[in-house]
């Protein structure tokens, strides 16, 4: 899509998790696109109209191009003029998109409350410690929250808590000095996080393709961390399910 012009958007269907904007084809047609980028679980298309285009894809939604017959789920259809065909399917409809004026964008509360990018150069040990040092609550809640890190799914939480062997159940605030300075358990978090997302980009593993990962949903299982003898529990926190080793996170 990127530096090319959308020629028609064909709508088979005006209601994703949200009703689509009012004029929406009319107001992406003949657009071009200058930039396709994204911010934690959003993609925002640039428009040469000044307008953003964002997306979030909810549980179930993914981009098919070209595809040789359109189904059922997909719901949202461009058409571009390097002779591109990008089709949103969203079988479960969970996805949504909306159309933002540069101000509506820079003010949008889905975005202006976002904590800074897991893989971007201001995510360190500092930022981290600061963004927890008050935080009564769970490890894996403040990591679960948006304001803490922008993006940073359940699984991937989950993850990098075993990666690091942090319990998901230890206060956040205890990673680090009353002084605010972070412990090295934070460095090593960080660490872990961004391991864990380079993994899963480098994978691109979809649903049915098999359970990737070291602990998300092997309950019961053998810990796989070398020399670990624990067996992966599930507890649930804030309704999300969370797996870890009792033996070697603490």
């Amino acid at each position: 899509m990127g530096g090319a012009r959308i020629e028609r958007v064909i709508l088979r269907r005006k209601t994703l998790r949200l009703p689509l904007p009012v004029g929406f084809a009319a107001r992406l047609e003949g657009q071009t696109v200058c930039a396709v980028a994204r911010r934690a679980n959003y993609l925002v298309v640039e428009l040469s109209s000044g307008e953003r285009l964002l997306i979030h894809l909810g549980m179930s939604g993914w981009f098919r191009i070209n595809p040789a017959v359109l189904e059922p789920h997909d719901h949202v259809v461009f058409e571009m003029s390097n002779g591109k065909v990008v089709a949103f399917n969203d079988p479960r409809r969970f996805g949504f998109m909306l159309l933002l004026t540069a101000d509506e964008h820079a003010a949008h509360h889905s975005l202006a409350r976002l904590g800074p990018e897991p893989l971007g150069k201001t995510f360190d040990a500092a930022v981290l410690a600061a963004a927890i040092a008050r935080r009564k609550s769970s490890l894996k809640i403040a990591l679960a929250d948006q304001h803490v890190v922008g993006g940073l799914g359940n699984i991937y939480v989950v993850e990098a808590l075993h990666r690091a062997r942090l319990s998901p159940k230890r206060r956040a605030s205890s990673l680090v000095t009353s002084k605010g300075v972070p412990r090295r358990a934070v460095y090593e978090l960080v660490d872990a996080i961004k391991e864990v997302l380079k993994e899963a980009i480098r994978q691109q593993r979809r649903t049915g393709d098999g359970n990737p990962f070291r602990v998300y949903d092997r309950e019961g299982e053998r810990c796989p961390r070398r020399g670990c003898r624990g067996t992966i529990r599930r507890i649930t926190q804030a309704g999300r399910s969370t797996y870890y080793c009792p033996a070697c996170q603490r």
